[in-house]
């Protein structure tokens, strides 16, 4: 079990980086704390599974190092650091009992039976897989193997951290649930460090309590699920967390009044000192811009209504630019005219893709 530091690492997979845009996984600093459910988050090729592993081993970062604890294991093969990786396709041999599959790593490192034979059966009461231990894996369902592939992880007691890379990609929506909530039941009963490698935000939120969200190669944000729903540290967070992503538009911002498409929005935040050759937008999720057939706010057209079931989302237009907002229950929408009110303490400003604190009201 460990701390796992990335002390200024960075990794580029052609020869002699000339920049950054040169680097497949640019420069990062980051602990992840003993004992904590984290989250790579993002789309594919942003670098997620080449920090995956580059932790467990699998490649040796260019520049920086990584540290178990204070050890520095940057050169260390993936055995000599105690890693546990679960990846996509349930890594199991089919030939094999689940039991055998089980005691496998135990077996390797020359276990006593008695101690062997005690551990595969804790791990395998916490999995579910007690009522399968003496069947051949290969008539196993998907998400079973998966369960196996686990279990050879969580069976030896020296193990450093748990790394996942995808690991419910090819398994059945339905069954999702129920493997992502095991390992939630696992975390909290384990003192493991697990670092999960994902590009579906309903899989890191629902997991982790720290989040790591990666863009282009790069740590965009680091947060709880809460933090970073609330508060976006940058444009992309804001459009790839959440269901629909945030809404963002170019704006003119002076002090607190922000000008979208010729109009004025109140802010509740000031903003004196923005660059001037910077991009500017507004970002506001649709959760708090709301809509009503008439009154004062934003005059919009409104192209769709969606009924999702537990909220109403409309599809307008605010001078030819989409947004995405909520109907309040109760409220219709007779025609395509309706009014668009955005909450102010809930908009961000953005410049060139990077939120500006802003300043309190005095």
């Amino acid at each position: 079990m460990a701390r796992i530091t990335l002390d200024h690492l960075a990794h580029a997979y052609r020869p002699n980086p000339a920049g950054p845009q040169d680097y497949a996984l640019k420069e990062i600093e980051h602990v992840w704390r003993q004992g904590g459910a984290y989250a790579l988050l993002g789309p594919s090729g942003c670098g997620k599974t080449t920090l995956l592993n580059i932790i467990s081993g699998l490649v040796v970062p260019t520049r920086g190092r990584i540290l178990f604890d204070d050890r520095d294991v940057t050169a260390l093969p993936t055995e000599a650091r105690n890693i546990a990786q679960v990846f996509q396709f349930p890594v199991v041999y089919d030939t094999m009992s689940v039991r055998e599959n089980l005691a496998f790593p135990l077996r390797n490192r020359k276990v006593a039976a008695a101690t062997v034979r005690a551990r595969v059966e804790e791990i395998a009461r916490l999995l579910d897989l007690t009522g399968v231990l003496d069947r051949k894996a290969n008539n196993l369902t998907a998400d079973m193997k998966q369960k196996i592939s686990l279990g050879r992880g969580l069976v030896r007691p020296d193990v450093a951290a748990i790394l996942f890379d995808e690991p419910l990609t090819v398994i059945d929506p339905h069954l999702k649930w129920r493997l992502r909530s095991t390992l939630k039941e696992l975390h909290r009963k384990l003192d493991l460090t697990m670092i999960y490698v994902t590009h579906d935000q309903t899989e890191a939120l629902t997991f982790a309590d720290t989040v790591v969200v990666m863009h282009d190669g790069a740590v965009v944000q680091t947060g709880t699920p809460d933090e970073l729903f609330d508060r976006p540290a940058h444009t992309f967070v804001g459009h790839f967390i959440g269901s629909p992503g945030m809404n963002l538009l170019p704006a003119r911002v002076e002090g607190r009044t922000a000008t979208v498409a010729g109009h004025a929005i109140e802010l509740a935040r000031a903003y004196p000192r923005l660059p001037e050759t910077a991009r500017i937008e507004l970002g506001i999720r649709p959760e708090f811009a709301h809509l009503a057939p008439r009154g004062p706010g934003l005059p919009v057209q409104v192209r769709r209504i969606d009924d999702i079931g537990r909220s109403r989302l409309a599809r307008v237009e605010l001078a030819g630019r989409p947004l995405v907002a909520t109907l309040r229950e109760g409220d219709g929408v007779d025609g395509t005219e309706a009014a668009l009110t955005l909450d102010p303490r809930r908009i961000h400003i953005y410049a060139d893709g990077a939120l500006v604190p802003g300043e309190a009201a005095a």
